[in-house]
């Protein structure tokens, strides 16, 4: 496992606030859930830069929306 450093997880924490900040209540439990996974994923790829996450975690949040409007 590779440890993130400070920022990285900084960068995560904004990212997953601004993301889910948008959503009823900050968004419930799964969803959340899903795009930390999907932006914790990332990060331990190398993609540890703001906007990098940021797209990752909008990404993930769209793959939610698209699944439950089916």
């Amino acid at each position: 496992m590779i440890k993130l450093d400070q920022r990285t997880v900084a960068n995560m924490d904004a990212v997953l606030e601004e993301v889910c900040g948008g959503l009823p209540h900050g968004g419930d439990h799964e969803t959340r859930k899903h795009i930390a996974s999907q932006v914790i994923k990332a990060a331990r790829r190398g993609n540890d830069t703001l906007e990098g996450l940021k797209s990752v975690a909008q990404r993930a949040l769209q793959e939610l929306s698209s699944c439950q409007s089916a």
